[in-house]
This record gives structure tokens, sequence and C-alpha cells, in this order.
């Protein structure tokens, strides 16, 4: 079985929400969330958040975390990860976002295993069915379009597959169309050889790195499951993550039945 390590990269500045993942409005910080989230996979033998800001770091440690400093030079989180993943004894290195607080165990699990089903595979991601017509012309939604095998065909901000009378949408609405789920499991070897490739015309003109190895002529195999991805981008999305949290809490224990007066 492949050693398979989670590196989490984390910036304290957050274009719309500087410094998001030390947020703790719920009792605890946002990269605790996800660190702690990233621990229940249950291929993950080590967690691992990668960062340029002590802030972060001292707080990844004050849960009992595990973090290492990386260079505030990096051009993408992949950067960030493949410098990270020098120092780990790992065969599979899986980059989980640093902003997905309600990641689920059971997808980080079906990267590692898609890695192991495909050798021809270099990179694994995932998909997942796009439920309505306003998120298909989202451009923030990127989508991909597979081959028969399940290997990526190209990722885009656009509405693809396109139909004839684009931009409108064909009769089937968003049926068929599947957004990206921007986590990712690399080959050990390949991490290095990835971070260490210009960008390439097709990423820099869709701003979406997933390019760069397609263009390379490398393969990415892409599950498809049902987890919906709910990055936190804006204090509105973080407002409602803490929501959801509160609701989690109220809630009671499975199997309890309150009494009656």
């Amino acid at each position: 079985m492949a050693r398979v390590a989670v590196v989490i990269p984390a910036r304290y500045a957050a274009v719309r929400l500087p410094g998001k993942p030390l947020l703790r409005d719920t009792g605890k910080y946002l990269i605790q969330h996800v660190y702690e989230r990233a621990s229940l996979a249950s291929r993950v033998g080590e967690v691992l958040v990668a960062t340029d800001d002590e802030r972060i770091r001292a707080a990844v440690e004050s849960f009992g975390g595990r973090a290492v400093m990386t260079s505030p030079d990096h051009r993408s989180g992949t950067d960030r990860v493949a410098e990270a993943a020098r120092g780990l004894q790992a065969d599979v290195i899986i980059n989980v976002q640093g902003d997905e607080p309600e990641i689920e165990p059971d997808a980080i699990d079906l990267v590692v295993q898609l890695l192991e089903r495909c050798p021809e595979a270099e990179m694994s991601t995932l998909a997942a069915p796009i439920d309505s017509l306003a998120k298909v012309r989202d451009p923030s939604l990127v989508k991909v379009v597979l081959d028969s095998r399940g290997y990526a065909l190209y990722f885009s901000r656009a509405p693809i597959p396109a139909s004839k009378i684009y931009p409108d949408l064909p009769p089937g609405g968003s049926q068929g169309y599947l957004g990206h789920i921007g986590m990712y499991g690399f080959r050990r070897e390949f991490l290095f050889r990835f971070a260490s490739l210009d960008r390439s015309p097709l990423e820099i003109h869709e701003s979406l790195e997933q390019l760069r190895a397609l263009e390379n002529g490398h393969k990415i195999v892409v599950g498809v499951c049902s987890y919906q991805a709910r990055g936190i981008d804006t204090p509105e999305d973080y407002h409602a993550f803490v929501e959801r949290c509160r609701a989690q809490l109220k809630r009671p224990p499975e199997g309890f039945t309150p009494s009656g007066g």
C-alpha cells in the first residue's frame, strides 16, 4: 500500500479574506477544521500544513498539528506543497486546500484510490455533477470534461461542453456538467516535476494550474463523486460555515429521543 501524506498549503494574505486560516468563531481555527478532517481519511499516514506565516505555524502547533515554513515567493499552492513534500517519506502527496473545513475524508481516500487503480495517471482529482444553470455559468466554478476512461480532457471556467447555441445552454439544462473539486493527488516524483515546469499558455489564459499538466502531455484521472466543495473565500462564506457548525452542535446525538414532559 502506498504511503500517503496530505499537505495543506495555507497563506495569511488572502485577497478577499485576509488571515482566514486563523479565523476561529467556531472555537477552532479554520485551518484546524481542515487538518482534523484530513486526519480522518483512512488512507492518509500523515498531515502537514505548509505555510509562509509564523502566526499560522504557531496556531497549528497549538492544537497539536504539524506545520513547516516554506518560501513566501511561491506562485501557487502546489509549489508550496512541493517544497514541504521534499521532507516527507511518502509515495503519494495530496494537496488539500486550506479553506475547505468541511472536506470529506472519503473524498481524500478516493483521490488516493484513483492513483492506485490507474497506473497511467500521474495526478488525480475529483468532480461532482453541477446542480444548477447558475453554477454552470459561474466562472468561479471550474468545469471539467472527461474521456471514456475518466481522464481529464480539459478544465475551463466557461461552460464546457459547449452547445452549438453557446453561450445559451442546451435543453438538458445543467445535466451532464461536472464541477471540478480543487483537491489533487500527485505521485511523488511527478509533483516535483510539475512544480519545475514553466507556466503554460492555457494555464495563464484560464488561470488554472492543472492545465499545465495537460499541456505537457500528462494524464489526470478524475473521480466523479457526490461531494460538493464548500471553500471559504469571503466573509459571507465563513459566516455560513459558522452557522452550520452551530446548528450541528445543537442536534441531538443519533439514537437520542427527547423525553416528554
